[in-house]
């Protein structure tokens, strides 16, 4: 038996225990689709490699059975679309872009709705899967959520410490300033779905601009190394989380971590509004505490949106300013050093420190940030 053989094998019994309502056809279905055109390029792997492809098998598989798989068209697209909606770093930007734009009365999920089906026409990755799907099955409700998954797992990409959707929301606004926008009615976005899982004989449609940010923001086995690298810090963190902080501290990260908002949070675990920020703060400290030592300290900070290169530390411009201004000299070429990707010790040899002391001293500076975040909430 071939490893990708076994892997099918396991995936199938899988199946058959967790989606018991799905019959014998939707379980080969659905494992062919997860293991790929290529199966046998698991036996090609070495171990540290087949850990991290099965890793993002295993995400995949998780997505399609807690919100597509078996669940009518228009549920399973209301679930992603509220997914996707979720996403705080994306809701903000299309609520600023709609701040700005002449139609004023859009929502966030109108946007949202032709940002992603102008990813199904044009998107060179969604329409290889849409080709593969039909491969798969001949069952349209089951293309349709074997598409669905596809589209939130390919969206939540993490690209430069943002999902891969942002990226396709810039590419939209660039496209609609040129061409107007596509205004797709939402009742008929189900049925374009279904239409677009079924190939036809015609090219397939490439855009020049979006071929670029393929090619700048996405290479499949990066993406895997880096999922199967968060997925291993996210365990890490939640595990010291739980044993060193709270529990409540380590379901926060989880529910954070799914794109809930902190008001979700609170009704998700019943407890009051004032503790889930005690609890975000807690995290933060913690993260840097701790994690400023370990593996990942800068992907902890893009998790909580406080990372110094992309979020300055989580401060507005004006309180960045201010908290500028009170630096020293030391503590400012050490900020700098930072953002420029410099290593403690290299900074620790210029400051004529010890790494321990620069440490020390970043953690002042990140707690000084804090403050000021509070100050402002």
């Amino acid at each position: 038996m071939t490893l990708a053989e076994k892997l099918a094998q396991d995936w199938k019994s899988r199946l058959e225990k967790d989606c018991q309502d799905e019959n014998s056809s939707t379980h080969q279905s659905v494992v062919r689709w997860l293991l790929g055109h290529q199966p046998d390029r698991f036996d090609t792997l070495h171990p540290t490699q087949l850990a991290i492809a099965t890793g993002a098998i295993d995400f995949l598989y998780r997505i399609l059975i807690s919100r597509y798989l078996g669940l009518p068209p228009e549920q399973a697209y209301r679930n992603l679309i509220g997914r996707l909606g979720g996403l705080v770093v994306l809701r903000q930007k299309i609520q600023a872009w709609v701040s700005l734009s002449r139609d004023r009365q859009r929502s966030v999920v109108d946007v949202l709705q032709e940002v992603i089906q102008e990813m199904l026409n044009s998107d060179r990755y969604l329409q290889q899967q849409i080709a593969w799907i039909a491969e798969c099955t001949s069952d349209r409700r089951l293309r349709n959520s074997l598409l669905l998954a596809t589209v939130e797992e390919y969206c939540l990409r993490p690209i430069r410490n943002q999902p891969l959707l942002v990226y396709r929301f810039v590419n939209y606004l660039r496209r609609s300033q040129r061409g107007g926008l596509t205004q797709v009615p939402a009742g008929d976005w189900v049925r374009l779905v279904s239409e677009q899982v079924l190939p036809d004989d015609t090219d397939e449609p490439v855009s020049l601009l979006d071929e670029q940010a393929m090619s700048d923001y996405v290479e499949t086995e990066a993406w895997e190394e880096r999922q199967a690298q968060r997925q291993i810090v996210q365990a890490e963190f939640e595990a010291y989380l739980a044993a060193q902080v709270d529990p409540l501290a380590s379901q926060w990260l989880r529910l954070y971590l799914q794109g809930r908002s902190q008001e979700a949070i609170a009704e998700a675990l019943n407890v009051p509004i004032k503790q889930i920020y005690r609890l975000r703060e807690k995290v933060s400290y913690h993260a840097i505490r701790v994690f400023a030592v370990k593996q990942s300290p800068e992907l902890v900070a893009s998790w909580l949106e406080t990372s110094l290169q992309e979020h300055s530390l989580g401060l507005t411009p004006s309180q960045w300013e201010q908290y500028w201004q009170n630096l020293t000299d030391a503590q400012r070429h050490l900020i700098e050093s930072l953002k420029a990707g410099k290593s403690v010790e290299t900074i620790a040899s210029e400051l004529k420190l010890k790494t321990n002391q620069v440490i020390g001293e970043w953690t002042k500076l990140y707690l000084a940030a804090q403050s000021l975040r509070n100050d402002r909430s």
